[in-house]
């Protein structure tokens, strides 16, 4: 059977890695428990959300056993990642559907039977620290400057940043710590915007545990033109039928341009890649 990785790379997922010749050797030897995390932001996932799942579901076609985190904790604070400004706070009972409706969705994709993926809301740790604990424990391994240097951060600078949107990169790699601590988990992935959440995590389990974990990227869908893909006039491009129809759906997809049909097919499809070529 081949590599997932170079499945992966083949197919046009991969954009950065924290070490591709461990990991692809970790792929050869042993069933990988990896994560996925989506913050409850809306009651639907969208087109973007699609690469993470089609990525998640060759994973676990290789024999790989995902973790798909929700985020009833992280949610409370939101991501700034790619953010010109801060996110609409949401209520817990917000916070509480949206989770539900985000596990119905991700279920159609993943394969849950027989303990093949594992369904966690980081609110079951998260939700339960101490600040005092947290702060002794986990806020001594990350330096300011450090984080200031991320992307994500460096975006919000004219804006301004709040200091509950500073803390989101923290939650986040204590949700890789306590992954791997529970489950094992060896590897987080995410969209191209998470670098910076994903090296934190990486590194908070080097300087914690010991233990030596990876961190991938996929790429974030966008047109040849560099632009984001899976905008319609009404705004996203939703996976919930209500919200997106099914003919909106295939007719957003049956009108891209030429230029991005490879790339469609390969990310969105499990068409085999010489049948994407000849297409």
């Amino acid at each position: 059977m081949a590599n997932v990785f170079d499945t992966l790379k083949e197919r046009g997922f991969i954009a950065q890695c924290t070490n591709e010749a461990e990991l692809r050797e970790l792929f050869d030897k042993e069933r990988v428990t990896f994560y996925i995390g989506f913050d409850p932001t809306a009651d639907s996932l969208h087109a973007g959300h699609f690469i993470a799942l089609m990525a998640m579901a060759h994973m676990q076609r290789a024999g790989h056993r995902p973790i798909c985190l929700v985020g009833g904790g992280t949610g409370t604070v939101g991501d700034p990642s790619g953010r010109t400004d801060m996110r609409k706070m949401l209520t817990d009972e917000d916070i509480e559907h949206n989770c539900e409706c985000f596990k119905k969705q991700i279920a159609r994709f993943i394969d849950f039977s027989d303990g093949k993926a594992i369904m966690v809301n980081n609110g079951d740790w998260l939700r339960k620290l101490n600040y005092i604990d947290l702060l002794r424990d986990v806020g001594a391994c990350f330096t300011v400057n450090r984080m200031l240097a991320a992307e994500c951060y460096k975006q919000r600078w004219e804006k301004g940043l709040t200091f509950l949107e500073f803390n989101y990169m923290v939650m986040q790699a204590y949700d890789f710590l306590e992954l791997n601590r529970r489950y094992g988990c060896k590897l987080e992935m995410g969209g191209d915007d998470q670098w910076s959440n994903i090296i934190a995590g990486v590194e908070l389990n080097r300087r914690k545990n010991n233990t030596a974990v990876y961190g991938l990227t996929n790429k974030l869908l966008t047109k040849s033109d560099g632009k984001k893909m899976g905008k319609t006039a009404g705004g996203a491009l939703w996976l919930d039928a209500e919200k997106t129809s099914p003919y909106e759906f295939y007719q957003y997809w049956r009108n891209v341009d030429d230029a991005d049909v490879e790339k469609c097919l390969s990310l969105l499809t499990f068409l085999p890649m010489e049948e994407v070529h000849r297409l």
